[in-house]
């Protein structure tokens, strides 16, 4: 259990020599080390399974995983160990902000994978229709290529049926005159086969005739057709359907779903806001907590350490300051020497 306290000291950032002279801190900062432990692991946690979601490979999403959380857990410590008590609750919350920001945006980044997995059984079956509408927009997309064509031949095929109707009633109408007039009950009332019942024979062959020609032309139209359809089925059976299961498309549908269900959006907002809680519960809890001994401590060594610094700063300022007094007063002596020397010589010329 001590070793498990240790540790926690250690990840809190605190400096173990001089909190252990204070014993009353020590649960706390271990409080907040666990804190700072945990919101890593979460991280790791979380990093690792979106990575699994991408690329499906263990040891790629194992490895991210644990510079993930290292990061993270890094980070976390530097912001906690990096605050510090002030003697108003304004500068140490004005000295916070910053890291409060940062915190809630690495909770948003943590929980977002841990939401996708929390609703892993709702976004599946969410994907499923996404990727059924999916398909039938590519199908649409392929039938439109195609639709002009389509029609097109659908408007001539319905011409040449229509064509065909007045042709045939037409075919049938020149077979009934001449019929009368073969045995005699219309027309010129004579029954023979005679020239007038060859003209009206022959003009119902004829349309016999055209409405032969149209029904050729008929199913050439509808083999046309029946191939332009055959294309279609064979584009759209070409059609790749690969399933939608990246980090986007889960993404998405988390975002469909938080939409068409409040109780899901109250409870993604939840999640949310704990993982907020728990990144930021380190900051909050140092910044919350009483000013106590190690902060003493810590305030004392600071300060002694920068009193320390003047002195050696002002002790080395002095002594420089003698070694030039020093050197100027070494060069007035050798200065006025030289001085003395020159009049002494100056005055023995004159005596010569």
């Amino acid at each position: 259990m001590l070793r498990i306290r240790q540790f926690f000291l250690i990840c809190s950032g605190a400096h173990l020599p001089m909190l252990r002279r204070a014993p009353s801190e020590l649960n706390k900062y271990a409080g907040i080390g666990a804190t700072v432990f945990f919101t890593g692991l979460f991280a790791a946690i979380s990093a690792g399974y979106a990575l699994w979601t991408i690329f499906r490979q263990p040891w790629i999403a194992l490895l991210f995983a644990i510079v993930w959380g290292l990061m993270i857990f890094n980070l976390d410590r530097y912001i906690v160990s990096s605050m510090k008590k002030r003697e108003r609750f304004g500068q140490e919350l004005w000295m916070a902000t910053p890291r409060i920001i940062l915190a809630v945006l690495i909770a948003v980044v943590i929980s977002k994978p841990l939401e996708l997995k929390i609703f892993d059984t709702e976004i599946q079956a969410e994907l499923i229709i996404m990727e059924q509408q999916k398909f039938r927009e590519q199908e649409t997309k392929v039938s439109e290529r195609y639709l002009t064509r389509s029609n097109e031949l659908k408007a001539r095929l319905a011409a040449v049926q229509q064509e065909m109707a007045v042709q045939a009633a037409r075919r049938d109408t020149l077979q009934l005159l001449a019929q009368q007039e073969a045995d005699g009950t219309g027309g010129s009332r004579v029954k023979n086969l005679g020239p007038i019942y060859k003209a009206k024979k022959a003009d119902a062959d004829s349309a016999s005739a055209t409405l032969a020609a149209l029904a050729i032309r008929q199913k050439a139209l509808r083999e046309e057709l029946a191939k332009v359809d055959s294309t279609v089925t064979g584009d759209i059976a070409g059609l790749q359907r690969g399933r939608l299961n990246g980090m986007a498309s889960r993404l998405e549908a988390l975002g469909r779903i938080t939409a068409a269900s409040q109780a899901i959006r109250w409870a993604n907002w939840f999640i949310m806001l704990l993982f907020i809680a728990i990144e930021t519960a380190p900051v909050f809890v140092k910044l919350i907590s009483p000013r106590g001994p190690y902060d003493d401590l810590q305030d004392q060594h600071e300060f002694s350490f920068t009193m320390h610094r003047k002195e050696k700063k002002t002790i080395l300022q002095m002594e420089t300051e003698d070694r030039i007094a020093k050197k100027e007063a070494e060069l007035g002596i050798r200065k006025g020497g030289e001085s003395l020397g020159r009049q002494a010589g100056g005055g023995q010329t004159a005596f010569s």
